[in-house]
């Protein structure tokens, strides 16, 4: 893979100056800064099918463009900007795995951005278990709206979905609070050979019928069981309170209360089983509309002026409130709603870092102290940069 550098094209630059005339230099400062886009061709193909790109983009003085992002340039010590720059082709050259995107922010302005292999710019990218994060925001606008409370995350979701059948729910069902399935907490439990059956049968759990087989053919719940357990069933019941409570559908809330609030209209974002939009996966946008978001989370959910996300919820979900006790989930991490929780070290001095992850790579990560926002995107199998990643960004900031 060729990779145009910032100080490749400097040099380029320089040496075009000195040999030719000033056009033919303003013409190859305008082409350098040019992202990859998409093709027609390149937009029929699935994901996996996209070609590799053949030039990395890697920009410390990103282009003004009109999504709403502000932009400014890499302003750290010379040793951190070079930290930077040989992190951005480490990941062009695919030394780190395979990833796709990444996007710095500081002081609320991109300061740089970078695409390889199957990053475009203006191409939506899978999200994974990142959309886990856009659904808890849903719930922290529809808090805002008015349409819930805090108190209501502290009672039964039962209470909330409209048209249970509450004879059939497994006992304990009624213990289950919206606080609860966003810490993973809900208690509910099945047996691999339901969980087949859900896969198997779609159409026998279409509708409200999703959430009552859920609330049914779980193991009795108890304070025993509620305890954290990743599992796609908590956020889909959280996606159902919410087309339950807001007074159109859950997709056209998503849409036009927290989507189109953030100008970000090249996504997708795929129904589960029930037909409602999955609250655990399925959404795809682009590595700026990554960035948004992380910046109204950087932000207290406040957006040119306008309070979109409820900020007492916000500090909430993203706070540590339990401990995510999977093997394949680092130590460091805490878990909020949806979002982890990390301390980060620098120079002896811990960092509080928010990250929505999602699996390939995907991640948005928030360091309000360092008012610092992080955004990539991948397809790696292994994905466990996390730490590394860090120790090479937080220290260009903190100098």
């Amino acid at each position: 893979m060729k990779i145009k550098t910032v100080s490749q094209r400097l040099l380029m630059t320089a040496l075009i100056s000195c040999t030719s005339t000033g056009v033919i230099a303003e013409s190859a400062a305008e082409n350098r800064s040019i992202p990859p886009m998409v093709s027609d061709a390149e937009a029929a193909l699935s994901f996996w099918d996209l070609p590799y790109l053949d030039d990395a983009y890697i920009e410390t003085s990103p282009q003004q463009r009109s999504d709403g992002i502000r932009v400014g340039e890499l302003n750290v010590s010379k040793a951190g900007h070079s930290a930077l720059e040989l992190l951005a082709q480490q990941f062009a050259e695919g030394e780190l795995g395979d990833y796709d995107s990444l996007l710095i922010a500081h002081n609320g302005a991109l300061v740089l951005e970078s695409y390889y292999k199957r990053g475009r710019i203006d191409l939506p990218h899978f999200q994974a278990s990142v959309t886990k994060g856009y659904t808890a925001l849903a719930v922290g606008r529809a808090i805002q709206m008015g349409y819930l409370s805090m108190a209501d995350l502290y009672k039964p979701v039962v209470d909330m979905i409209a048209g249970l059948d509450a004879s059939t729910l497994v006992a304990g069902a009624d213990k289950i609070t919206l606080h609860q399935a966003m810490t993973m907490s809900s208690g509910l439990r099945f047996t691999s050979e339901q969980l087949q059956d859900f896969r198997d049968n779609p159409q026998t759990f279409h509708g409200i019928a999703q959430t009552q087989a859920f609330l049914s053919l779980s193991q009795p719940i108890s304070d025993d069981s509620q305890t954290y357990q990743y599992q796609p069933a908590d956020p889909m019941i959280v996606m159902q309170v919410i087309d339950s409570v807001v007074p159109q559908t859950a997709k056209v809330f998503l849409q036009q209360e927290l989507l189109n609030k953030l100008a970000i209209d090249e996504y997708t974002w795929h129904e589960d089983i029930s037909g409602l939009v999955n609250g655990a996966s399925g959404a795809s946008v682009t590595s700026r509309d990554m960035l948004k978001i992380g910046l109204l989370i950087n932000q207290g959910g406040l957006w040119n002026g306008e309070q979109l996300i409820s900020m007492e919820f916000l500090n909430q979900a993203t706070s540590r409130i339990t401990e995510p006790a999977e093997d394949w989930i680092p130590d460091i991490y805490s878990y909020g709603y949806y979002y982890y929780h990390a301390a980060l070290l620098v120079a002896g001095e811990p960092y509080s870092a928010t990250v929505a992850w999602g699996g390939g790579g995907n991640r948005i990560i928030v360091v309000k102290e360092l008012d610092l926002t992080i955004i990539m995107t991948g397809h790696d199998r292994g994905d466990d940069i996390f730490e590394q990643l860090a120790d090479t960004i937080l220290p260009a900031f903190v100098d």
